[in-house]
């Protein structure tokens, strides 16, 4: 019927053949068309199929995602918008081949039904509020879960803000804090929302999830509120800590203010015994009580440190020194090398160095029963490592992993005993307020190994001078192995001489031989006095070596120094006291010093916890009017008996009242000692007022000491910026008082 007509129309219109043609073209068309359509209806069915597949494992991928996000909805509409948009895709060509649209929206509807009846159920079961609203902020549908916590059965077409909802915004623009008044209570909900077109619609809808956060919200404020009462608690603590140091540090300096004066009067050796014991017991309490308040100031927070130049070999030589005599006392050596590597001038807060070597060196020492503490210093990268090894009974593995604890301490009862055991939890505390560590290692039997790491910024070449300042020296050192002779050797190798060390005499002798050979061009003889007999003895054996030129040093401790009378030590050119210091040493060996090496306080055994004090001065004025402020009378006697011993009139007072009438009365003294507590004003607005009323240009300016029993750091910065020359701590050390007085005596002069 198609064809035979066509070609018929074709033969009979040769004019007409190109519309002819066009004619069999559309009837082939129409032909094939209708062949094609089960075709193309077939491979829809696979699409559809095949793209509904996809869906469902991209539903269940999402659903899988947003569960571990705590998001159940929201994956599954996205799967959902997918699935529905490949229905209607394919709806769409369905209606370009002559196909009634309605089924596949019909289709595509029911699907959207189903899903949202199945999400619906899953939250239900969840207890998450499930919701969808129009873009004007209407509800569509919503879940079981939502109509139970409003107490309404049907919410359809109104809104959160009409059912009480109430909305607090996050960063995250589509998250909110929502809280809702229900019956069982106010609740709180994370609520997440996201905007999605409806497939069957093309409108634009807000879906929302919202879990129920109420339990977690109060958990967090009762953890809040259990933080801010330990805190509170903390901080009270530290108040209590504080007061009561501050109470002792007043009594405590009238004890060891007292034992200063009884020690200047006429006593037996026997009371002189028992006062050197009370002095040690109150300098170990001061010590305590030091130890508490850096203990409070980490543990609040307040802990600050105050850098400056400092020459780090002079801060670890000071520290060894003050410990000596406790390493002496029990029969073991003590010593320090320093690598010519470490700088010359650092920045570091080094009165808190200084409190941290003193406690683990002294730890060192008050754990070790022979042999001795050696402690070395090197530096590299901009990294300072000091190093502070002993060869006591060392620490067992639990003792180790305990041993920065607070309050912890290893070793036996009589040993624990001796401490709080704050020491090294302050300090390794301290060298992390550095940017550095302090670390230990230990082998039962064999001894521990301390290790403080710091850096310093801006070292650069400031060592070199040291390296190399001993070149071509040779020293032959005879003295017992230990950590004396180490650390001498070490010095002298880092400065780069050498050093033949011989522990015997026949190991002397075979330096000796090669010296007279020409072999070793030998400089110098360091003999420590304890083989001052083997030197005598090789010198016999070995006459020539007695006629070179060489110069011989004995080392000496400060007790062997009273028992060991130096002119019965005769035939050498210089006395060196262990700890050695380096400058010494070096000076002794370039022939530039001769004699008895002198030093003062090396048997002090007390930390210096703050500034270094002055030089030692002498009171070149006596007779000079000082006005005293105390309003304790037992530290007010003292300091009076102090001033007048060193020639000065003292005027004492009880009150800041009292000495405000005696400058008025009275014009102003050579100088003020004075606290900062005390009655009838205050101190800080009292010592500002005086240095306003002081006349400019005259050159005048009126000598103030505050004496205080506040450490903290912040009220001491306050005092010198309010115009104080110095501030001391109390129990203020005697001589250090006296010193600063006749240092601003001298200076106060007009």
């Amino acid at each position: 019927m198609s064809e035979l007509p066509s070609v018929k129309h074709r033969n009979q219109a040769g004019s007409g053949a190109r519309s002819g043609a066009a004619g069999i073209t559309f009837s082939k068309a129409t032909t094939l068309g209708g062949g094609l359509r089960p075709a193309i209806g077939g491979e829809a069915s696979v699409g559809r199929l095949l793209l509904a597949l996809a869906g469902l494992a991209a539903a269940g991928v999402l659903l899988v995602v947003g569960a571990r996000a705590d998001l159940y909805l929201l994956p599954v509409l996205a799967a959902l918008s997918a699935l529905v948009g490949g229905f209607l895709l394919l709806s769409s060509h369905g209606t370009a081949s002559g196909q009634v649209p309605e089924a596949g929206r019909a289709a595509a509807d029911a699907l959207c039904s189903e899903t949202a009846k199945l999400l619906s159920t899953i939250h239900d079961a969840l207890g998450d509020i499930a919701l969808v609203r129009g873009m004007d902020g209407r509800i569509v549908q919503a879940n079981r879960v939502f109509t139970r916590m409003c107490g309404r059965a049907d919410v359809r077409g109104l809104t959160c803000s009409s059912l009480g909802l109430e909305f607090e915004t996050r960063p995250d623009p589509d998250r909110f804090i929502v809280r809702l008044a229900t019956p069982a209570g106010l609740r709180l909900f994370d609520w997440h929302d996201v905007v999605i077109r409806a497939p069957a619609t093309g409108r634009l809808m807000r879906h929302s999830i919202a879990r129920d956060i109420t339990e977690e919200a109060q958990a967090a404020r009762r953890r809040e509120e259990a933080r801010q009462r330990a805190e509170e608690a903390s901080q009270a603590k530290s108040r209590l800590l504080a007061t009561v140091t501050h109470e002792i540090r007043t009594p405590l300096s009238g004890i060891l203010g007292m034992s200063h004066l009884l020690a200047q009067t006429k006593l037996s050796a026997e009371q002189r015994n028992y006062l050197a014991d009370m002095q040690q017991s109150g300098h170990a309490l001061v010590q305590l009580v030091e130890d508490l308040i850096d203990f409070s100031s980490l543990s609040a927070g307040r802990f600050q440190l105050h850098p400056s130049g400092q020459d780090l070999r002079l801060v670890i030589e000071n520290v060894v020194e003050m410990l000596s005599h406790r390493a002496h006392e029990k029969g073991i050596e003590i010593g320090a090398a320093i690598d010519a590597s470490v700088p010359r001038c650092v920045a570091f807060d080094a009165a808190r160095l200084r409190q941290v070597l003193f406690n683990v060196i002294g730890n060192a020492v008050k754990f070790t029963e022979t042999g001795g503490v050696l402690v070395t210093a090197g530096f590299e990268a901009g990294i300072v490592r000091i190093r502070v090894d002993d060869s006591g009974l060392g620490m067992s593995a639990d003792e180790l992993a305990r041993v920065f604890d607070e309050f912890e301490q290893a070793g036996d009862d009589a040993q624990r005993s001796k401490g709080t055991g704050l020491g090294l939890a302050i300090s390794r505390r301290i060298m992390e307020a550095f940017g550095g560590s302090l670390t230990a290692s230990s082998i039962a039997g064999e001894g521990s190994r301390f290790d403080i790491r710091f850096p310093v910024a801006g070292a650069g070449s400031a060592a070199q001078p040291r390296r190399g300042v001993l070149a071509d020296t040779h020293v032959l050192l005879l003295a017992p192995d230990g950590p004396a002779s180490t650390a001498l050797a070490a010095t002298i190798e880092t400065l780069g001489g050498k050093c033949h060390r011989a522990g015997t005499l026949s190991a002397a002798r075979a330096v000796a031989a090669d010296a007279l050979a020409d072999r070793l061009p030998l400089t110098d003889i360091i003999v420590d006095h304890r083989h001052a007999a083997q030197l005598r003895e090789l010198l016999s054996l070995e006459p020539a070596l007695g006629r070179q030129r060489l110069r011989k040093t004995c080392l000496i401790s400060p007790e062997e120094r009273s028992s060991h009378p130096l002119s019965r030590m005769g035939g050498y050119e210089a006395w060196l006291i262990r700890p050695l210091r380096e400058k010494s040493l070096v000076e002794v060996l370039l022939g530039r010093m001769t004699g008895i090496e002198r030093r003062d306080g090396i048997n002090d055994n007390r930390p210096i916890l703050r500034a270094e004090p002055p030089k030692a001065a002498t009171v070149r004025d006596h007779g000079r009017p000082v006005l005293l402020a105390e309003d304790d009378p037992v530290n007010a006697l003292i300091l009076r008996k102090m001033l007048e011993g060193a020639g000065h009139a003292v005027h004492p007072v009880g009150d800041f009242a009292a000495l405000e009438a005696v400058l008025r009365e009275k014009g102003a003294p050579a100088l003020i000692v004075t606290d900062v507590n005390m009655p009838g004003g205050d101190g800080l607005a009292l010592l500002r007022r005086l240095r306003a009323e002081e006349a400019p240009g005259t050159g005048r300016r009126l000598p103030v000491i505050v004496l205080t029993s506040d450490v903290r750091s912040d009220l001491h910065r306050l005092l010198l910026a309010a115009g104080v020359d110095a501030v001391l701590t109390k129990p203020v050390e005697p001589q250090q008082f006296l010193n600063e007085v006749a240092r601003l005596l001298g200076v106060g002069q007009a």
